[in-house]
């Protein structure tokens, strides 16, 4: 089973510097990354994570397509560890309901979450 953590707040940067310091080079770790790359990206030098960038937008309002394509085509790797980061925190509730869907019933555990702060 792959475990599942939201990451949230602050900004893209400083997101993915948390996700950096979660990091466990023994575990086969993703991280679904909502929006374009940022300047020296924390994560992009590292071999240890497989990272993918999403297209920018609320998943949950967006009909959680995107999100939904991507996260099934990383569970087709059987990672052990995922990260999603995501922009916006507003919708917390219902990305998690979704997320606890049958289809990822026995595919996903909730871990707990990274919140890096106040947007900003």
């Amino acid at each position: 089973m792959t475990t599942l953590r939201l990451v949230y707040g602050a900004n893209q940067s400083q997101r993915e510097h948390a996700i950096k310091t979660q990091i466990n080079p023994a575990l086969f770790t993703m991280a679904l990354l909502e929006g374009s790359a940022v300047s020296n990206a924390p994560l992009d030098s590292l071999a240890s994570i497989k990272v993918v960038r999403m297209a920018p937008g609320c998943p949950c309002c967006s009909g959680n397509l995107t999100m939904r394509v991507m996260l099934n085509r990383a569970l087709k790797e059987k990672p052990d560890l995922v990260f999603l980061s995501l922009a916006n925190p507003l919708h917390l509730t219902s990305i998690r309901d979704f997320l606890q869907e049958d289809q990822y019933s026995g595919r996903l555990d909730l871990g707990f979450d990274l919140d890096c702060g106040a947007v900003n």
